[in-house]
C-alpha cells in the first residue's frame, strides 16, 4: 500500500460566492442600502415606502408568478446592474420622482441580502 494520493483523489473545496469576506461585504452593503431606503422613505412619504417595499419583494413576486430559471425574466430580477443603473441614472439625470429611486434601493437591498446570506446569483442550469 502506498500512502501517496493521486491529485484527483484530493478534495478541492472552493467556497461558493467567494467565501466569508464577500458575504460580509454584501451584508454591509445590504445594511447601508436598507438604511438609505428608510431615510428616503421617511423624507418623501408613503409612495416611496410602497415603491421600496414592492421592489424589495420583487424576487418573491416573480417566483410566485411562475418565473423559473433559466428564463430571461428570472435572470433579470437577480441582476445587480439593473437597479444600480437606475440609481445612477436617477442621480445624474433630469428625472425627479423619488419612488423610482427608492424602488431601485429596495431591489438592490434584496439582491445584496440574498448574496450576503449565501444564495448568490442563481445558476442557469435550473439547480
Amino acid at each position: 500500500m502506498t500512502t501517496e494520493r493521486r491529485r484527483d483523489e484530493v478534495s478541492q473545496h472552493v467556497p461558493e460566492g467567494g467565501g466569508r469576506p464577500r458575504k460580509i461585504g454584501w451584508g454591509v452593503l445590504a445594511l447601508f442600502l436598507a438604511a438609505f431606503a428608510v431615510f428616503e422613505s421617511v423624507k418623501y412619504g408613503v409612495p416611496t415606502t410602497v415603491a421600496a417595499l414592492a421592489f424589495f419583494v420583487l424576487i418573491d413576486l416573480a417566483r410566485l408568478a411562475g418565473v423559473r430559471p433559466p428564463g430571461a425574466l428570472y435572470q433579470a430580477v437577480h441582476r445587480v446592474w439593473i437597479p444600480l443603473v437606475v440609481l445612477v441614472a436617477y442621480t445624474v439625470g433630469p428625472i425627479a420622482w423619488p419612488p423610482l429611486f427608492t424602488a431601485a434601493l429596495g431591489w438592490l437591498t434584496r439582491i445584496a441580502l440574498e448574496r450576503a446570506s449565501g444564495r448568490g446569483f442563481p445558476s442557469t442550469d435550473g439547480a
